[in-house]
């Protein structure tokens, strides 16, 4: 998994996954709707760009909604993409969304 070389925490008031490297902030953006949890936006600096990092928070948000035991919603383009490349993680999706 991409992230084991990278430190995300779950930054709860924010409510968004962290990464800091090099004095730049990525982080997946997400929120509890309903019963589900929703990604709904991804950000990682330019400077950080190439490094496996998008790819680490997504498989890192997959595992929280995992064990929070919650369906996922997904309006963030990075992470459709992402789900679009590892079908794995499609179990996970809120079968009544339609994914994007």
């Amino acid at each position: 998994m991409a992230d084991t070389a990278y430190d995300i925490r779950n930054n709860e008031q924010a409510q968004q996954f962290e990464l800091s490297l090099d004095g730049e902030l990525a982080y997946l953006v997400y929120r509890f709707y309903k019963k589900n949890i929703a990604f709904m936006h991804t950000v990682v600096p330019d400077s950080l760009g190439g490094k496996g990092i998008a790819t680490a928070l997504a498989e890192f948000a997959f595992r929280y909604a995992d064990d929070k035991k919650k369906k996922v919603m997904v309006y963030c383009p990075f992470v459709a993409g992402f789900v679009r490349k590892h079908p794995e993680y499609r179990q996970q999706l809120d079968p009544e969304y339609h994914q994007p």
